[in-house]
């Protein structure tokens, strides 16, 4: 099967106890976009990480960590934000289209979050200005993030991504000014009331991804 029939693969990385060090997953997602430039198949990585908060490059002084808890910088465009268990984290490692439209393909990403989200009964949506999945206000309170999203290009292939809360402990994202918004809060398919867990989400996003960039 040559690289143009070839649908995209997706990647099961670690879970649980076999959560991968942030570290770990750099250096996995810096090896996966080298093959994908060099011709590889397009390369989605689905895992859970070990608690860290990354911060990309428009991060401020005063958007980091009240306390001393350590912060990995990135290279990805985007604020601040905290990966850990309980969250899905999706590398969507594509070659994409010329003339490439890069907000296009993360409105394109937030759509398929959307979608994910949708299957669980939850009406996610984008708001303008913002980026990510947030859940629109209600009785509960103001609009809640349920997905960030932070992206980079390098030689027309993407790399960084997605993460989606399905299961974490919220109060990890009190100490921080999540992606720079400080005027509304976070949360997740567990707070919001649904039974679910990460190997349910994960199958739908697994699926969503194969069909999408088939």
């Amino acid at each position: 099967m040559s690289v143009t029939e070839a649908t995209v693969v997706v990647e099961h990385v670690g879970f649980g106890p076999d959560a991968v060090a942030y570290q770990d997953g750099w250096d996995l997602q810096r090896a996966t976009h080298e093959r994908v430039v060099d011709g590889g198949p397009d390369t989605v990585l689905l895992l859970e990480h070990q608690a860290v908060y990354t911060a990309g490059r428009r991060t401020e002084d005063a958007e980091r960590p009240l306390d001393s808890t350590p912060v990995v910088d990135v290279d990805r465009g985007g604020k601040i934000t905290w990966h850990g268990p309980g969250q899905l984290v999706g590398y969507p490692i594509l070659r994409l289209p010329d003339p490439i439209d890069v907000v296009a393909y993360v409105r394109r990403i937030e759509t398929l979050l959307i979608d994910v989200c949708a299957e669980f009964g939850v009406t996610g949506t984008q708001v303008e200005g913002r980026s990510g999945v947030w859940v629109p206000a209600d009785a509960h309170g103001p609009d809640r993030k349920i997905a960030a999203i932070g992206i980079r290009l390098r030689k027309w292939v993407s790399f960084h991504g997605i993460s989606l809360n399905v299961e974490p402990d919220l109060s990890h994202f009190g100490g921080i000014v999540p992606c720079g918004i400080s005027e509304h809060g976070t949360t997740s398919l567990v707070d919001l009331g649904l039974p679910v867990t990460l190997a349910d989400v994960d199958v739908a996003l697994r699926r969503t991804f194969e069909v999408a960039f088939a």
